[in-house]
């Protein structure tokens, strides 16, 4: 697209409507079809606007990825956090740059749609991984997703099952839950609710944004468990495992009981290695796959294709898995790589 830029005041009407016309069929994503004209990556650029570093799940995503397409000849702008104000700056900034490819983890997803709107118009395709778009911007983007719905089924299936494994006629929950802003916690909570709604014995009593951040699931931990008292809350789902593991020191510090025959039942996702440990040594109930280094080993392939010019499909679906002690070793390889 920075050549369409330089070459836009010597070209006639006619020539620059054809040029137009071949962007939008080739780069803005919709079909999937190459948007580079095929060949060498050398000299092609991303903006990876994605989760930051405050995100023990972004850092992993963000090294993989980066370290995947390395040797590429792919030039990578980070342009990552994880505040959603900061992130539209660095989006509407990244089209105004015209990069080859923008990749993009939404933060808020409404928020999002207007400056995706402007990279179709720009001719700058969009790549959204992790977490689906605003449903008004949806054709306008390609997508690797994680399978956010499913996981929150996982989740609550792990809490049920801990509970009625505990011998509980009854139980109250709370969860620590991602950005609420974001679809990614959005789908999750859905499938929760449905799958929780297949037990109404067990309630869910609190719900707390804690931002994928795990210092503030630390601080919000200890709130609700002084807010309910240990036989006030007998489970907990923290969205991701660096997000589980908070409430089980929080717990801890408040002389909670945490797993075992009636001890808290804490279920994670995102799997981590430190979270795996948890399960073998039953801190942890549970957890769910969606680790960073799968996805962005899927992504980084999906780019790959892309600006090689191959014609990968519009959307990609990450398959995942509900894990507990039961099957922790089949997925402790996977999830032991952050």
């Amino acid at each position: 697209m920075v050549r369409t830029r330089s070459l836009r005041a010597a070209l006639g009407a006619s020539a620059l409507a054809l040029l137009v016309a071949a962007c939008s069929s080739s780069g803005s994503g919709n079909s999937g079809a190459g948007g580079s004209g095929g060949g060498s990556l050398k000299g092609k650029t991303i903006a990876l606007v994605g989760y930051g570093n405050a995100s023990p799940w972004g850092v992993a995503f963000n090294k993989e990825f980066e370290g995947k397409l390395a040797n590429s000849g792919l030039k990578i702008k980070n342009l990552t956090t994880m505040d959603s104000g900061t992130q539209i700056q660095y989006l509407n900034q990244a089209v105004a740059e015209h990069p080859s490819l923008i990749v993009l983890a939404a933060l808020d997803t409404k928020a999002t749609a207007v400056p995706i709107q402007k990279a179709k118009q720009a001719g700058v395709p969009v790549l959204v991984f992790d977490g689906p778009t605003d449903p008004s911007v949806a054709s306008d983007v390609m997508s690797v997703l994680s399978d956010n719905e499913k996981l929150g089924e996982y989740a609550a299936q792990n809490l049920i099952d801990g509970l009625k494994a505990q011998g509980r006629n009854s139980g109250k929950i709370i969860v620590l839950e991602g950005t609420k802003s974001m679809l990614v916690t959005q789908d999750r909570m859905t499938g929760f609710y449905k799958v929780m709604a297949t037990a109404p014995q067990y309630k869910v009593i609190d719900v707390q944004d804690a931002n994928w951040d795990p210092t503030l699931s630390g601080k919000v931990a200890q709130q609700l468990l002084a807010k309910y008292g240990c036989s006030g809350v007998q489970a907990a789902y923290g969205m991701a495992d660096y997000m589980a593991l908070p409430i089980v020191q929080a717990a801890r510090q408040a002389g909670c009981a945490v797993g075992g025959k009636n001890g808290l039942v804490i279920t994670g996702g995102n799997c981590f290695k430190a979270g795996i440990d948890a399960i073998k040594s039953g801190q942890l109930f549970g957890t769910a796959t969606e680790d960073p280094i799968s996805i962005a080993k899927q992504t980084a392939d999906y780019v790959t294709k892309y600006l090689s010019g191959q014609k990968p499909p519009q959307k990609e679906l990450v398959k995942e898995y509900r894990v507990t002690k039961a099957n922790v070793s089949q997925y402790a390889a996977q999830c032991s790589q952050a």
